[in-house]
């Protein structure tokens, strides 16, 4: 494979456009192609980007053959069907988070992605960012000891209007899904993706999805994590990775931040400063080029057993809260 890789966007919304900014910063990535449900919405992408292709259907991109590899960027309830377009259409795909609405369709996806043996990786950045890096870096290094608590939020407050995509439940809304899967993929990457045991509350809003909610995983090793998450409540938005000897603190905004303090007993605190490149979405962008070349079908950061234990994560919760989606 060239050591330039050809990118497609599928979807021309908020989250699309902070990839393609990213992807100006990612080695080796050329942004080629953009599709669109509208001729009109797919030109003013394209121009904005400086894109060479620009396609007025999402099944014209994914036939592109210019195209090695296609980023999903629609809501989440189409990101199953995007996902299976590209990859039957023979491309790698980095579907963003989360993965799909829950474990049965990201189970589809993945078995899609095996038949086909085309790359595919959920587009969770924060794994790939140098803070999140460097945690994982003292954590493997024995530095604070076993992790025995994992502590982290994601909130904010958005102003209700239920025909927002926030709170409708047929767009998969609520804090949950939409920001819900930060706190719990880094409880995940730090404790793993079996908890021995899910308790979860939320408060549910008028439209039927969850405002806030709080979810405690406890291990077979006596580990915790609690992840919390909402769209009606402005949280601190920092992590806290606490072993037997120290705490790693990833400050606000623990998702996208640039600052990670290590505190040891004995020791002073010692922080680092670590400046993005680009907006920060480069660093998946290079982790799937990397694959790529390696001729890899997945990401050894990111991988497939991950994603699909997590939506079963949030499954669980969600059915202890008696929340169902209308396309389920």
């Amino acid at each position: 494979m060239s050591d330039n890789i050809r990118w497609g966007i599928l979807g021309t919304g908020n989250i699309a456009r902070q990839f393609a900014e990213g992807l100006k910063s990612a080695r080796g990535a050329v942004l080629q192609a953009v599709g669109s449900r509208t001729r009109e919405t797919a030109e003013q992408f394209g121009a904005a980007f400086d894109i060479p292709h620009r396609h007025e259907s999402y099944e014209a991109l994914a036939a592109d053959p210019e195209v090695d590899v296609v980023y999903v960027a629609t809501p989440h309830p189409l990101h199953k069907g995007n996902a299976i377009l590209c990859l039957e259409a023979g491309k790698a795909v980095l579907c963003e988070k989360p993965f799909t609405i829950n474990r049965r369709e990201a189970e589809e996806v993945v078995a899609c992605a095996r038949h086909n043996r085309r790359f595919i990786m959920e587009a969770m950045w924060t794994r790939f960012l140098p803070t999140v890096r460097q945690a994982a870096a003292w954590v493997r290094a024995g530095v604070i000891g076993d992790v025995r608590m994992i502590r982290a939020d994601f909130g904010f407050r958005a102003d209700y209007n239920e025909e927002s995509r926030l709170f409708d439940p047929s767009m998969g809304g609520g804090g949950l899904l939409d920001v819900g899967i930060y706190p719990v993929s880094l409880a995940a990457l730090f404790l793993g993706v079996n908890p021995v045991n899910i308790t979860s509350a939320a408060t549910i809003g008028p439209t039927g999805v969850d405002d806030q909610n709080v979810i405690v995983l406890h291990y077979a090793n006596g580990a915790l994590a609690v992840a919390a998450s909402a769209v009606r409540t402005e949280t601190p938005q920092d992590a806290c990775i606490i072993g037997e000897k120290g705490f790693i603190t990833l400050h606000p905004l623990f998702w996208r931040g640039d600052t990670v303090t290590l505190s040891v007993q004995g020791r002073e605190p010692e922080t680092l400063h670590l400046p993005l490149t680009g907006n920060g979405y480069n660093y998946e962008a290079e982790a799937v080029m990397a694959c790529m070349r390696a001729g890899q079908t997945e990401c050894d950061l990111m991988t497939l057993e991950d994603t699909v234990a997590l939506m079963g994560i949030l499954d669980t919760a969600r059915a202890q809260w008696g929340l169902r989606y209308p396309m389920e």
